[in-house]
């Protein structure tokens, strides 16, 4: 896997084998932040990054400069790996990564973001909430944005925070604003 843009441009990192993540493809990821490079000015955001998986969209975001970049990771595995390759690439000042519960996580946090992205598995059976739940907890701030990542099996076209859907393969990029 590798950063596509940014500082970090073109470095690579490599979860183990036995990595239970589905990492976002580098064509999705690339394709998704040509777009919200036309679109936002990553110098000021402040990103909030559910399901953290290997880290990458993270990685991502902070290589653009985004100023304060939050990880959530309920594996400890994948926690210990998004650490470790972020204290790699030099990292630590500007992403903090949290091991736990992201449903309990935005239950519980007081903080407001510019951008959220959340890659839940496509398997989780209660993936499908997770926008509603960042509404109602009031989680984005004034025109904040969220971006949801999913499949072909979820439709949110009929959501009132609804803004539109990017699909690149398999990938299906929904996106909502505040």
């Amino acid at each position: 896997m590798r950063i596509v843009s940014g500082s970090l441009k073109g470095r690579r990192f490599s979860p183990p084998k036995s990595f239970k993540a589905r990492p976002t493809t580098d064509f999705a990821k690339e394709n998704l932040f040509n777009v919200l490079g036309n679109t936002i000015d990553f110098n000021s955001l402040k990103v909030l990054d559910l399901f953290g998986g290997t880290g990458s969209i993270s990685y991502e975001f902070c290589s653009r400069g985004a100023t304060e970049v939050s990880c959530v990771e309920l594996s400890y595995n994948h926690f210990k790996f998004i650490k470790n390759t972020a204290a790699q690439l030099g990292l630590e000042k500007n992403l903090r990564i949290f091991k736990g519960n992201v449903f309990k996580f935005i239950e519980k946090t007081t903080e407001k973001y510019d951008l959220i992205f959340a890659d839940p598995p496509y398997d989780l059976i209660t993936a499908e909430q997770v926008p509603d739940l960042i509404f109602k907890h009031e989680l984005l701030k004034d025109k904040g944005l969220l971006i949801f990542e999913h499949s072909g099996k979820l439709n949110f076209k009929q959501h009132p925070k609804f803004i539109e859907n990017r699909e690149y393969g398999k990938v299906i990029f929904t996106f909502f604003s505040a």
